[in-house]
């Protein structure tokens, strides 16, 4: 039977998955009725696990180094209670070849080699190069597809990144180019990024400790 996470642990994750957010994209990441995910947010403020600042015109709440370490504790105590650690464990090594080519990817969308300078930022006129990079996505977004649905029938918090990733890259390769790599957008990249940092904070691992994972693998 697939684990559903609380109200409490998926807010406070949601905060650690997107970095910084206000309270209504909080809510919505997991379905918290926003009501109850501001009254969880205000707790979790009261205990010094998340902090709210603002610059500018935005505003929005970021996780403590408190925070982070009671978010990896729930995240072990959920998995360890509900028996999902080997599960979860067997998709992230599938998933760590993903990442290169997924990180590849993003590299060539940005930076197109010429023969004097590697670090040419690609200019997107050549259509071949983009195009290639755009098959590799939806190539890409088959091969996550069956992974999200072993991480989402062991815990249901991880259903929806195929989706997602699968409707950015759609949209990217109907000529809206900014959903490969968006920031303010639900981007290829931007998805896979929410991804990467659930299963690192899911299995209390760090991009240090990763690297030497994925060395081995």
């Amino acid at each position: 039977m697939t684990a559903v996470s609380s109200p409490e642990l998926v807010v406070l994750h949601a905060v650690r998955i997107l970095g910084f957010a206000d309270t209504a994209v909080i809510a919505r990441r997991y379905g918290v009725d926003t009501r109850l995910a501001g009254e969880i947010l205000l707790d979790a403020q009261a205990s010094g696990w998340i902090q709210r600042t603002g610059f500018a015109d935005l505003s929005g709440w970021s996780l403590t180094e408190l925070g982070r370490t009671v978010d990896e504790r729930q995240l072990r105590e959920e998995r360890e209670a509900t028996g999902r650690t080997d599960s979860v464990w067997t998709v992230y090594r599938e998933f760590l070849p993903l990442n290169k080519r997924l990180l590849r990817a993003c590299t060539d969308w940005q930076l197109r080699p010429s023969d004097t300078n590697r670090l040419t930022v690609n200019d997107h006129s050549d259509q071949g190069w983009d195009q290639r990079i755009l098959d590799e996505l939806a190539s890409i977004g088959v091969a996550l597809s069956p992974l999200v649905h072993q991480l989402s029938s062991a815990l249901a918090r991880f259903a929806g990144y195929d989706t997602r990733f699968g409707a950015a890259s759609e949209l990217a390769r109907a000529g809206e180019h900014s959903w490969v790599d968006g920031i303010d957008i639900d981007s290829c990249h931007k998805v896979w990024f929410e991804l990467h940092e659930d299963l690192l904070a899911t299995l209390g691992l760090d991009r240090r400790s990763e690297a030497g994972i994925d060395e081995s693998y």
